[in-house]
């Protein structure tokens, strides 16, 4: 892939954003049907935990000098996919617990990391909140790279995922391996968060997952409809995002999240009044 090297910043940015915007709504659909979108939050918040491990031990260590905390992100976000997991075993009454265990224990970690670290404000800024002009060719090589195993294993697994996402009875009784399927979409939730976090920032990338999907679901009819809607929604968010953020130099991360709020309510508003109208018919 030697023409990545050949981009400059912007197009790295955009194309970074249109792999994310094509993944996100996928898992995001998943997520949805399965009422478990706030795990996208406590893993981005543990995301940020391995970041803020890995900088302060490239600015405290030789031997970890050429880290780069993303890829100290990814693992922690690997780990806190299973803890997870892990935790709804040891809690079967009480599932939801999992969620805000790892999220608090993510953002107290990383508060006490950020604290030692020496990074600049302004990379924290864009590991919290996104920056395009941050993207590097090993970045997007990554996503590249990440994106295309996401894809794959939901291919290979998408009948298991199905399964245990609207009836987790029957897979059971159909012989589908739920542990090994709960597994198998918790790294894919966690590759997906940790290959959002350089376009839309930790703290937003549960609001890309989410948002697009939560749009497409209020007419469509079909759970494929649901991902190729929530993959169009995503698109014109992340594009009008970096348009915006690019024109009047603001945060990419938050202004592809408010083009995704306004895309929700302009649909919301849409919805609301064909309601309307058919009522008085």
């Amino acid at each position: 892939m030697e023409w990545i090297y050949q981009l400059n910043f912007i197009e790295r940015g955009v194309i970074a954003g249109v792999i994310i915007a094509l993944i996100c709504p996928i898992i995001g659909a998943f997520l949805l049907v399965r009422r478990v979108s706030i795990i996208s939050e406590s893993l981005s918040h543990i995301t940020l935990t391995g970041i803020s491990a890995g900088a302060l031990l490239g600015g405290t260590s030789i031997w970890f000098a050429d880290l780069n905390p993303m890829y100290m992100g990814v693992v922690f976000a690997l780990v806190g996919s299973l803890l997870i997991e892990k935790l709804r075993q040891v809690y079967p009454h009480f599932q939801e617990l999992a969620i805000p265990i790892i999220l608090s224990s993510g953002i107290g970690l990383s508060a006490i990391f950020i604290s030692l670290s020496t990074n600049s404000t302004q990379e924290w800024y864009a590991y919290l909140f996104g920056s395009i002009v941050s993207v590097t060719a090993a970045d997007l090589h990554f996503i590249i790279l990440a994106a295309m195993s996401i894809l794959l294993i939901v291919v290979l697994f998408y009948k298991e995922f199905i399964s245990i996402s609207f009836d987790l009875e029957h897979a059971k009784v159909s012989g589908v391996s739920v542990k090994l399927s709960n597994f198998i979409f918790s790294v894919l939730v966690a590759l997906v968060i940790s290959i959002s976090m350089k376009v839309v920032g930790i703290l937003l990338v549960g609001a890309l997952i989410v948002i697009p999907v939560a749009t497409s679901i209020q007419f469509t009819k079909s759970f494929k409809q649901l991902m190729a809607y929530g993959i169009l929604f995503a698109q014109a968010a992340v594009f009008s995002g970096i348009y915006f953020a690019y024109h009047f130099q603001l945060a990419t991360g938050g202004t592809i999240v408010v083009s995704a709020l306004v895309i929700l309510l302009v649909v919301l508003f849409i919805t609301k009044q064909k309601s309307a109208v058919k009522v008085h018919r």
